[in-house]
């Protein structure tokens, strides 16, 4: 990439290198891990950056995978953000879900798509915060070292994580001392970016809330359903499957609730594998979850028309007995991870935790109050600010 030749490095913010900051501290990072109080701002610490410090609060966000963008939402900072993975995507992606959300929108229609952007996109972004991650954007293809080096020092830092997803290698030179995080504990060191840590806590308390009703309510292993977690092809009849007890917060929505992994028995078919119908009806999963079945990019009823007209995928179990069910996106954030872990509870379990009911587009479908399985008002006012 070209040198940019223009001067707009930021006193107000800087981001270290992994060494301390300059500069004595003036309080310690507490035992959770909090940000850490100097005498000119505050410093975040995350892998792969290490230290980050603040002379402020960022305002301005640019974000390149959909669950820092999701993050920064849940924070309040929707309409902060200048930047976002696959514009329509996303957009559709978060609007099924913040419907159910009183006071919650998002439009980002108009906003930069994010994936693999230029340096001199950045720079005229200027933004007060990247929140990406550095590992990954070198390995989009546009980037050099010292290209992540320039905007870090010159327009705003990184801060971000992704190879927690699926505990995947980072490239060199972050491969060494790389840190996996679940999803909510990077979402906790985003917070502390903010300055938001009681937004945090309170939307984790739902979380932890929820998670403590499924653990209580599970069956026996015994009596759980084998699970198949597909995204169909747009193109021809194959999908790609993932595992639903894998590590990394791309499985944080399915892997609480305990279920069998169809294909962990298949051999040949290992996470991330695209497979025929053929493949699909040896597995014979008792639950199909299609990811992306929210998202107007894949039509839900002509999905299970697909799988129900075939002679091979209408003898899967899930096809029969019309277990058929969409989810949103294994890149979540915190809202879209609420609510996946609440429809994958129901839809996997609907004796214990009410029905899941037949979907076929728009938002996320009304569900009666008392089977809610958290509290909707909450997390709105959560993210409006009254915590």
């Amino acid at each position: 990439m070209g040198e940019h030749t223009g001067s707009t490095r930021r006193e107000f913010v800087k981001a270290s290198t992994g060494l301390a900051v300059a500069g004595g501290l003036a309080g310690c990072a507490d035992g959770s891990g909090g940000a850490a109080e100097t005498s000119g701002g505050y410093t975040v610490e995350m892998a792969p950056m290490g230290e980050v410090h603040f002379e402020d609060v960022p305002e301005s966000v640019f974000t390149v995978l959909s669950h820092h963008a999701d993050m920064a939402l849940a924070l309040g900072r929707g309409d902060d953000l200048t930047g976002v993975y696959a514009v329509e995507y996303t957009n559709s992606l978060l609007n099924a879900f913040t419907p159910r959300l009183d006071g919650v929108s998002v439009d980002w229609s108009d906003l930069q798509p994010a994936w693999n952007p230029t340096k001199e996109t950045l720079y005229d972004l200027d933004n007060d915060v990247h929140l990406a991650d550095p590992a990954k954007v070198l390995t989009m293809g546009n980037w050099e070292q010292s290209d992540i080096e320039e905007v870090r020092d010159n327009i705003g830092p990184w801060f971000g994580n992704t190879f927690s997803a699926e505990h995947g290698e980072p490239p060199e030179p972050y491969a060494e001392g790389y840190q996996y995080y679940t999803l909510w504990e990077q979402f906790e060191k985003v917070a502390q970016v903010f300055q938001a840590e009681d937004r945090y806590d309170a939307l984790r308390s739902e979380r932890d809330a929820m998670l403590s009703t499924i653990e209580s309510g599970l069956p026996a292993e015994s009596e759980r359903p084998s699970v198949a977690m597909v995204l169909p092809s747009t193109s021809d009849d194959s999908m790609w499957t993932y595992s639903v007890n894998a590590v990394g917060h791309h499985s944080s929505h399915t892997r609480p609730l305990g279920a069998t992994d169809a294909f962990a028995a298949v051999d040949d078919v290992g996470h991330g594998a695209q497979i025929d119908y053929e493949t699909l009806l040896a597995a014979d999963p008792d639950v199909i979850l299609v990811l992306g079945g929210v998202v107007d990019a894949h039509d839900m009823p002509a999905i299970r028309e697909s799988l129900t007209e075939d002679p091979v995928a209408s003898e899967v179990s899930a096809v029969k007995n019309d277990r058929i069910h969409p989810l949103g996106t294994r890149h979540q954030g915190p809202l879209v991870n609420l609510f996946q872990i609440e429809m994958g509870a129901k839809q996997l379990y609907p004796g214990a935790f009410g029905a899941w009911p037949t979907y076929d587009s728009g938002p996320y479908p009304e569900i009666p109050a008392e089977e809610h399985l958290f509290d909707r008002q909450r997390v709105a006012d959560i993210i409006a600010g009254d915590v």
